[in-house]
């Protein structure tokens, strides 16, 4: 498979050629079809113009060459088709390299020690997080890096660092050949290449000295490897893709109160009888945010990860819902374990999308039966912190329960008819007609406990026009403010009218 280069136009036989870029109506199109077939390539792939805009001229010439012509859906990338079709032609049999053609789609630990025998050395294969998917299982004499980083399943952390700094990295992920790792201090000697499906990186495969020094033929050995390797990293995405949306719509079935915490256990590894807690977890609404905030159930997740918290996470609208699993026995020390998470992952995910992150922490949940219970005091929480009441970035309920106790008043009162001849109706209808701002008085002088002084600053006036406008309010509506009842009930119509004008903050 190759991608067509107008300026390089070698293609090899038994070839599928990519025609990236040529419009399939165009006298380009027909001329990389004729190349194809004097080549002895087998087919022409053209983007998602579809089989009716191929012109007559270029299905005759398809048929005098012995060309396939086939058209991309607009549904699928073309990097998308480069790992299908490989996928696709080692899940058929076709032999990939005859040194590799044995190995089962999609078993990493088969292809690992194929390589190995292969290549001469000792093999890992690895993804982008430096994370081992699979060993070979050589029996000679590794290195300690090597022990080190099967034992953990992963690169340690100070070395990828290192080489993160140094730019191996970036070498690695954009040369598209064998990198070698010369041994230096504590790093011994290592062959690595990308394996890409197209221009998609999908991970790498390392090469180790086992015993005695690599052959001469290793390097050409892995870039064999490398290409055998494509359709496997796909197969195991795929499985993985799979696995983590079973994972997700159990977790979020169990969250709404419909799931089985048995199933749930099942598939994310949760015990449970292992306490729980649930953490909503929403971008801010204002100025500055970006679109970062799309991010935000990766970033979650990886920063879980990186505090050893066994966490599901689910997309829900605005935001994400976290699923703590297995927390400490004592209530009292889960509770804390939990808040200290949720603060440092909203002092991160701040940093990172660029606005305000707020949490609301669940109350921590005996088992896994009970997640639906702590999903609802976090979304309570959460609601109450961005009613924009309170600065604080993180609360339990219990931080904010009055704000949540009225934000329920009010859904409540939402469906209570109210009389027209209220004070505050009338009031609102004479400053719709007048613009008085007379219901930002009446607010400002309820807000600060009829201290005139506060009320005045608040609004920008002299104390005297504040007073001035207090009067004339009693005027306008008949407010009685010296009774408590018709001042409760002013606060609480003042309050269901910003939410009818900003809506549920």
């Amino acid at each position: 498979m190759t991608v067509w280069d107008a300026l390089e136009p070698e293609v090899r036989p038994g070839e599928v050629l990519l025609a990236v870029g040529v419009d399939a109506r165009s006298s380009a199109a027909v001329d990389v079809v004729r190349a194809a077939g004097r080549s002895g390539a087998v087919a022409v792939v053209f983007g998602p113009d579809g089989p009716e805009s191929a012109s007559s001229e270029l299905r005759q010439a398809a048929e005098a060459a012995g060309v396939a012509v086939l058209f991309r859906p607009a549904w699928v990338g073309w990097v998308q088709l480069v790992g299908m079709i490989r996928a696709g032609l080692a899940a058929a049999g076709y032999p990939a390299d005859p040194p590799f053609a044995q190995v089962a789609l999609g078993d990493l630990e088969g292809l690992a020690d194929a390589v190995a025998v292969t290549v001469g050395g000792a093999v890992t294969i690895e993804d982008l997080q430096s994370r081992v998917l699979a060993y070979s299982s050589t029996d000679e004499d590794v290195d300690e890096m090597r022990r080190r980083t099967i034992l953990g399943r992963r690169v340690p952390a100070s070395t990828v660092a290192a080489m993160r700094e140094s730019g191996f990295f970036r070498v690695l992920w954009g040369s598209g050949d064998v990198v070698r790792r010369p041994a230096e201090e504590d790093l011994p000697e290592r062959l690595a290449i990308a394996v890409t499906a197209g221009s998609e990186v999908l991970g790498s495969i390392w090469v180790a000295p086992a015993g005695r020094p690599l052959p001469e033929t290793a390097a050409d050995d892995l870039r064999a490897a490398a290409r055998a390797a494509a359709p496997h990293l796909l197969h195991h995405r795929s499985r993985r893709a799979g696995h983590l949306q079973a994972v997700q719509e159990a977790a979020r079935a169990l969250l709404d109160g419909s799931g089985s915490a048995e199933a749930l256990a099942a598939s994310a590894g949760l015990p449970v009888d292992g306490r729980c807690a649930v953490l909503a977890v929403r971008a801010a609404p204002g100025p500055g945010r970006d679109r970062g905030e799309d991010r935000l159930p990766d970033l979650v997740a990886l920063h879980c990860a990186a505090q050893r918290h066994q966490a599901v996470v689910v997309a829900v609208p605005g935001g994400v819902l976290v699923l703590l699993g297995d927390l400490l026995p004592d209530s009292q020390r889960a509770t804390a374990q939990v808040t200290r998470l949720a603060e440092s992952l909203a002092g991160h995910l701040s940093a990172t999308v660029g606005a305000g992150v707020r949490i609301g922490v669940g109350e921590v949940a005996a088992d896994l039966h009970r997640a639906a219970e702590s999903r609802r005091t976090a979304d309570l929480a959460l609601r109450a912190l961005l009613s924009g009441s309170t600065s604080r970035a993180v609360a339990r309920l219990g931080d904010v329960a009055e704000t949540a106790t009225m934000l329920h008043i009010l859904d409540a009162l939402q469906e209570v008819p109210l009389p027209p001849e209220l004070p505050v109706t009338r009031l609102a209808t004479y400053d719709a007609e007048h613009d008085g701002g007379l219901v930002d008085t009446l607010r400002a002088y309820l807000d600060h406990f009829s201290d005139v002084p506060a009320a005045a600053r608040a609004l920008g006036v002299h104390p005297n026009t504040f007073r001035y406008r207090i009067r004339r309010l009693r005027e306008v509506c008949g407010i009685h403010l010296d009774d408590p009842e018709a001042r409760l009930l002013a606060q609480l119509q003042l309050r269901l009218m910003d939410r009818g004008g900003t809506g549920d903050r």
